[in-house]
């Protein structure tokens, strides 16, 4: 059975998380490091912008929240920005997975719905055309590697860089979004609300949703997890790599 690393739950700021990420998919395409899955949290607040998203409203540099500025972070792979707030991120390294753009998606979203299903969660691909490209809210629309609810809320969005034949895909899953500041960031409130029948109570849904996640994907991939935390050479390896800063913002590039 192929052995994958499962890099225990990790709170850090959104530069941070983004530079393990790159560090992992290089070190993976490298053949320095095994296939990992991991997930994580933001602290502070952060709002990710996809790698090639170059537009976003100028007020975003000022937002704050609990007292706190809300961070701007880059994400090394595509798509639109991304509210962290409530929220819990998975990041999967691989490689070696054959087919097109969305059939790998679809490939590493399956361990997602097979795990959420075992909560009682029911979850299906979203089908939303090239539209999203117009809109800076991520969970504004919900295209075909995204995964929803029943009433078609977006419960998780992913986005994927690929290198060679290794693949980084890493996705937001939205546990207890906070609307009222939903609706101050993109200027719209929730269409549909997230509602899943699990206790909201934060010390408890993040590690069941993790304990299901990691059995699936163990099935899923057929593989064997072995736990083992960021080494204090690879957290040294990790923070001597440049951090993906956002753009300055200028006339031409601020959403009107």
């Amino acid at each position: 059975m192929t052995h994958w690393r499962l890099i225990p739950l990790l709170e850090a700021p959104g530069a941070v998380q983004m530079a393990i990420d790159r560090w992992l998919l290089e070190q993976h395409r490298l053949g320095l490091h095994p296939p990992t899955l991991r997930f994580y949290t933001w602290s502070p607040v952060a709002i990710s912008l996809g790698y090639h998203q170059h537009k976003w409203p100028e007020f975003w540099q000022d937002l704050t929240w609990q007292g706190k500025p809300i961070e701007l972070v880059r994400r090394p792979t595509g798509g639109r920005a991304v509210l962290h707030q409530g929220d819990l991120t998975y990041a999967i390294v691989t490689s070696g997975l054959s087919g097109s753009r969305m059939q790998v998606y679809r490939r590493l979203c399956q361990f997602l719905i097979l795990g959420w299903r075992s909560l009682g969660v029911e979850l299906h691909y979203g089908n939303a055309g090239r539209g999203y490209i117009r809109n800076p809210n991520c969970f504004g629309t919900a295209t075909g590697a995204d995964l929803v609810l029943a009433n078609n809320a977006k419960l998780i969005g992913s986005a994927q860089l690929c290198r060679g034949n290794t693949v980084l895909q890493h996705g937001s899953m939205r546990l207890y979004p906070n609307l009222d500041l939903f609706e101050r960031v993109f200027g719209e409130a929730e269409i549909s609300k997230i509602d899943i029948p699990l206790s909201r109570r934060q010390d408890r849904l993040i590690p069941t949703v993790i304990d299901a996640l990691t059995a699936s994907a163990s099935r899923c991939f057929d593989v064997q997890l072995k736990m083992q935390p960021l080494s204090p050479d690879e957290w040294q390896a990790i923070e001597a790599q440049p951090i993906l800063e956002p753009l300055t913002l200028n006339a031409n590039a601020a959403i009107l």
